[in-house]
């Protein structure tokens, strides 16, 4: 594929990279996770200072109207350096679900836009897996027009520092109908509803979300959410797919190195043939999701069921990728290779996330077939 960023996606790269470089240096990585909250609060408002928590929302809404290739060059540095703030959920995700809002979620995407407010997304409920159509979140509407909301989601991603959350409900229909699906956007303080929150091996920080009659504030029109939340979605795939490529890219450069500064026997490891033809697959994996990343960014536009079936084959194969080649830095560097002392483990902990994040290869291969 033929694919270069124009001069202002290479200036958005190159700072994303210094951003990465200068607050999450791998040498200081323990030492800096110690005081997370600090960091994430720095990264976050510098950030916003360079105008990145605009780009994905739209001009109408007061952000800059950013296309998804320019999020791609901001990704592959946080992928790089292992950024761990909810860019994705927050910046991306959440402003491509509020579009069609009235006044109060124009209010939260300017928060979220000078980086006063985080979001999240709570699409994912028990025994539905990753289908967006399965949802039980119950949206009841009393006489005076007021919609409440009682259910659970089971995994809202990069949730744990959310000040509003945007849910799916059902609103009319059978829980896994394509028809009846709503979206509602609710506070994090609002009464009736529990958050309980974790931290994934990643840094990342999670959610689960439980509702007892939530009051909730209906986003567009009702029963009719579900496209929207699939194009939404797709967009935070692609994010992450240009995030994994970063990972992979450090994860293949530091093995790269230590190949070259290892000895054994007297002589640098990476003169043994056998461990030159495992780099060498390694950065064919490398390649190939790049490539994939680029396909899928490149395929949002196009009509539903081709862009399904884009973004499904590259999420799917991009996530084997990600795993083969953390799994092959490891082992390459030996048994200090799983310790956290070292970068190398890092990323692959990132790269089991991102696999899983927004359904899992398996998800996205049915996905694929189902789009034919």
């Amino acid at each position: 594929m033929n694919f270069e960023y124009s001069d202002e996606q290479r200036m958005l790269a190159d700072s994303a990279d210094r951003l990465g470089k200068d607050l999450w240096p791998s040498s200081d990585r323990l030492k800096l996770l110690e005081n997370f909250d600090g960091l994430a609060a720095q990264t976050w408002a510098q950030m916003a200072e360079l105008g990145w928590l605009m780009l994905p929302i739209a001009e109408d809404h007061g952000g800059l109207g950013g296309s998804p290739v320019d999020v791609m060059a901001v990704m592959e540095g946080m992928g790089r350096h292992l950024v761990a703030v909810p860019y994705v959920a927050s910046a991306v995700l959440v402003p491509a679900l509020l579009g069609n809002g009235g006044d109060t979620a124009a209010e939260v995407l300017g928060a979220i836009g000078e980086g006063s407010a985080k979001a999240a997304a709570g699409l994912l409920e028990p025994d539905g897996g990753y289908d967006l159509s399965w949802v039980g979140l119950s949206a009841q509407r009393s006489s005076g027009g007021e919609w409440t909301l009682s259910g659970e989601k089971l995994h809202v991603e990069d949730g744990g520092d959310a000040d509003w959350f945007v849910v799916t409900a059902r609103s009319g229909g059978g829980i896994s109908d394509a028809e009846g699906v709503s979206l509602f956007l609710v506070r994090a303080d609002a009464p009736g509803l529990s958050v309980r929150r974790f931290r994934a091996i990643d840094q990342h920080r999670h959610a689960r979300l439980g509702f007892s009659g939530v009051t909730a504030i209906l986003i567009g029109e009702a029963d009719d959410a579900l496209a929207d939340v699939e194009l939404a979605v797709d967009k935070a795939i692609c994010a992450h797919l240009a995030e994994a490529v970063g990972s992979m890219d450090a994860a293949l450069s530091g093995t790269l190195e230590y190949l070259r500064t290892r000895k054994q026997f007297g002589v640098a490891i990476g003169s043994f043939q056998s461990l030159q033809h495992r780099a060498v697959d390694m950065a064919i994996a490398l390649e190939e999701a790049r490539s994939l990343s680029y396909r899928a960014t490149l395929s949002l536009g196009l009509p539903a069921p081709e862009r399904r079936r884009v973004v499904s084959a590259s999420k799917a194969r991009v996530g084997q990728c990600g795993l083969y080649v953390g799994r092959q830095a490891v082992q390459l560097h030996g048994g200090v290779g799983f310790s956290d002392e070292l970068i190398i483990s890092h990323h692959l902990k990132r790269q089991m996330m991102l696999e899983s994040a927004y359904g899992s290869a398996e998800h996205h291969l049915a996905r694929f077939v189902a789009a034919a």
